[in-house]
């Protein structure tokens, strides 16, 4: 068999949502596990709506996933061009060629009168379909019609029978063309429908299978019949399943982002919403859940996308991003934190150069707590830049105790002499001391972990004390105990 072509065709109405990043990712899986070909076309011939920022949000989303293309924008290749705008003059032929061969007619009936006796029809709970009033037209009326320049419309003339189709998914789906109107395949605007431009491209472009959402399953049967008005061979169709939001309704902007690229504006990593992406109606056919992406394209076929919907679960993506971000190694998260400790003002080049090793130490020790990459900033801001002040709740709780000014003093002179500076050298100082004042080793433990992180909640406090540093440990113990005085806002 021929290697397989398959295509993700996106209107840059809107930016790349979950649902079209999720058919795009199931294209790019198959064309991958079968050596196969993934073709990116821009249906932008919705001129109204479509714009040149549009087309680059979906690359931009394309890109961060690491969704890369064959054949399209920016790539090119033998099947061009990849935008539907640049290709209306296909369109207009081949309307033109089934006209030709009794596939199609034209149709001069007004527009606007078509749509009010529809809607008419719809105010009485009747359905309404085109009555063919121009479907047996006698030639010498069509042509001086033509001679007028009378707009003119051109319908698809449906056959009597039944369409029916093989879906990888769903099997055998069949519709009665009885319940289907002679469609219209290029408007009066000379414009082109969907069904006749994304038949006439995939047919170019050479696609053999179409792997798409089920909100296209109704569409189908149109252009099988197109297919083979044609005389082209009918892809394979493999609908997948919708992705709904919590509440099992239609994922849509009320569950939240829906914009992939707002995803990764809020810290989610390409990896992890990637291996999301690939389970949301897509089953290994076990329980593995975890994969890296040369994982998927091994274990995907479409024989493992499921009939059922899928449900888009916020907080599965945020357990996937944190398994994701624990397998990154230190230099990985390097480069993709840097970008957000310079916006908190707290990074250095020596980071990635003198400091790196303990830089390093810093991430594994917040890795285990963190669940997007701002996180290992932001909870390991006190690692960077001292803390501005103590948490209040933190503050009541642990710092209420008498005489505990004079316990720091004592525990910080006993610090500043720990050799070596390790974790367990700094937790056997902290008990001897607190055993020395005769006070519980969790005093000292709870009042150095607000001192050094200025919250109430960190890693293990001698791994953290060992990271900061005995210096600048000291430094926030006395700052602490200055507050306690008095001299300072707690």
């Amino acid at each position: 068999m021929s290697r397989p072509r398959v295509r993700f065709a996106p209107s840059p109405t809107g930016y790349l949502h979950v649902g079209g990043a999720r058919t795009a990712l199931f294209n790019w899986l198959y064309a991958r596990h079968e050596g196969g070909i993934f073709v990116l076309r821009i249906e932008d011939t919705d001129l109204e709506r479509s714009s040149d920022e549009m087309v680059a949000g979906i690359l931009d989303g394309m890109k961060w996933l690491g969704l890369d293309w064959d054949e399209g924008p920016e790539v090119g290749g033998a099947h061009g061009p990849y935008f539907q705008s640049e290709r209306l003059d296909r369109y207009r032929d081949a309307a033109e060629r089934l006209v030709a061969s009794g596939h199609a007619y034209y149709c001069y009936c007004n527009p606007d009168e078509i749509k009010a006796k529809r809607e008419a029809a719809e105010r009485e709970g009747k359905t309404w379909s085109y009555d063919r009033t121009c479907a047996n037209l006698a030639p010498e009326d069509v042509a001086a019609r033509e001679r007028a320049g009378q707009p003119r419309a051109i319908r698809f003339r449906m056959p009597e029978g039944r369409t029916s189709y093989d879906d990888v998914v769903h099997g055998t789906i069949e519709f009665d063309n009885a319940v289907i109107e002679d469609f219209v395949v290029l408007r009066s605007d000379r414009q082109p429908t969907y069904h006749l431009s994304v038949v006439v491209d995939d047919i170019d472009m050479a696609i053999t299978d179409v792997v798409r959402g089920d909100d296209h399953i109704s569409n189908t049967p149109k252009q099988v019949l197109l297919y083979q008005a044609f005389g082209a061979r009918v892809p394979r169709f493999a609908h997948v399943p919708l992705i709904l939001g919590p509440d099992k309704r239609r994922l849509s902007k009320r569950h939240g982002a829906t914009s992939v690229m707002e995803y990764e504006r809020q810290g989610f990593l390409p990896e992890a919403m990637f291996n999301f992406l690939a389970l949301l109606g897509w089953s290994p056919g076990d329980d593995r859940e975890l994969f890296t992406r040369e994982e998927l394209v091994a274990a995907f076929t479409l024989d493992g996308i499921a009939s059922s919907n899928a449900v888009f679960n916020p907080e599965k993506l945020e357990w996937f991003n944190q398994q994701h971000l624990a397998r990154l190694s230190g230099d990985e998260i390097t480069s993709r934190i840097e970008p957000v400790l310079r916006e908190m003002g707290a990074w250095d080049d020596e980071l990635r150069g003198a400091r790196r090793e303990w830089f390093h130490q810093v991430i594994e020790l917040l890795k285990p707590r963190a669940k997007k990459i701002r996180d290992l900033a932001e909870q390991g801001r006190y690692f960077f830049i001292d803390p501005d002040g103590y948490e209040e709740a933190a503050v009541k709780k642990h710092l209420s105790a008498p005489g505990l000014s004079p316990q720091l003093a004592a525990w910080g002179e006993a610090l500043a002499a720990v050799e070596p500076f390790t974790p367990a050298a700094i937790e056997a100082a902290l008990r001897a001391s607190a055993e020395s004042q005769g006070i519980k080793a969790a005093a000292l433990i709870h009042a150095t972990r607000i001192a050094v992180t200025g919250q109430g909640v960190s890693p293990s406090v001698f791994d953290v004390v060992a990271l900061v540093g005995r210096e600048r440990t000291v430094a926030r113990l006395a700052k602490l105990r200055e507050a306690l005085s008095g001299g300072a806002t707690l």
